[in-house]
């Protein structure tokens, strides 16, 4: 059954799918929706799933069905507007991304904590762009800090559990990583060698290409959002060594992912019940609400029936 807009499904939970990561295990598949949001409609149809516990997950793939979206192209704004639309209050992002750190092995998990922007404005990064009302996300700690630390002890727990056959990379278990930095670059293409030193000695831990602007708008949407890391490569700035190559990231793409899908599944019904009773989710709630510039006359009413459809409280 498909929907072609936004009807709230009561699902607290959202979950993006990056690079080999396009749908999640032990889970019921109830519906796939495709709200169309004042940005367009997302990457792919939205699947809204259940655990056996019950408890409802919406996953999206970032890339679109069968990865046909590049990272500059990714429909950000309508993804997270359209996970909004669903009720979603918390986003679990999991991403492919090249290490800058030789202690950071392909096949590891990153819990990153901070991000340096290297997208070269391409790419819409804040649902007031072109819109009459100007705001300024707070965006100092750029993660839900509250969630991520929560996430920290569950994923360890995983992979510290995990099987032989689950983390088949060089046949080493995994290591997690936490309060990392990575750096978002714009792509398609990999990063120079010269590139890759300088992201080292800015203080980049790893790499990816799809962190931003999805963070800043789920900071914009008040979701909390965190990102769970899966290394495949080395970048470029091991002297005497190949570059990295799409070849060389999709190798280990197939062990990371069939990983990140256990790990999703351990954590989702405790995510799910600590967003129902506690205060996990929470973080970001008001957050806008002293990031807006106060309503003039200047601004126009289309503008704030736009905005309303992720701000409902301010709009």
């Amino acid at each position: 059954m498909s929907s072609t807009k936004g009807e709230n499904e009561n699902v607290l939970v959202g979950v993006i799918g990056g690079s080999g990561l396009y749908h999640l295990n032990n889970l019921t598949i109830l519906k796939e929706t495709n709200p169309e949001t004042p940005w367009g409609y997302p990457s792919s149809p939205i699947t809204i799933c259940a655990l056996p516990s019950g408890t409802k997950v919406a996953f999206l793939a970032r890339h679109g069905p069968g990865h046909t979206i590049p990272p500059s192209a990714v429909p950000s704004r309508a993804n997270i507007a359209a996970l909004k639309s669903l009720g979603v209050r918390a986003i679990l992002a999991f991403s492919a991304v090249g290490s800058l750190r030789e202690e950071i092995a392909p096949g590891d998990f990153v819990l990153p904590t901070q991000i340096i922007d290297r997208t070269k404005g391409v790419r819409p990064a804040s649902f007031f762009e072109g819109t009459s009302v100007v705001a300024h996300a707070a965006f100092g700690d750029p993660f839900a800090n509250r969630l991520v630390r929560w996430l920290e002890t569950r994923v360890q727990k995983v992979l510290d559990n995990a099987s032989p056959d689950e983390y088949a990379v060089s046949g080493k278990k995994p290591v997690l990583h936490t309060n990392k930095c990575i750096v978002c670059m714009e792509g398609p293409q990999f990063s120079t060698r010269a590139e890759s030193k300088m992201y080292r000695m800015w203080g980049g831990d790893i790499i990816n290409m799809s962190v931003l602007p999805e963070a800043k708008l789920a900071r914009e949407a008040e979701l909390g959002y965190a990102l769970i890391a899966t290394v495949t490569d080395y970048d470029s700035w091991r002297e005497g060594e190949s570059v990295v190559t799409a070849a060389e990231v999709f190798k280990t793409l197939h062990a990371n992912a069939k990983l990140s899908r256990h790990v999703a599944a351990s954590v989702l019904d405790d995510l799910n019940a600590e967003a129902t009773q506690g205060d996990l989710l929470t973080e970001e709630q008001g957050s806008m609400k002293f990031s807006i510039m106060p309503r003039s006359g200047e601004q126009k009413e289309e503008d704030r029936d736009k905005l309303r459809f992720i701000l409902p409280a301010y709009f």
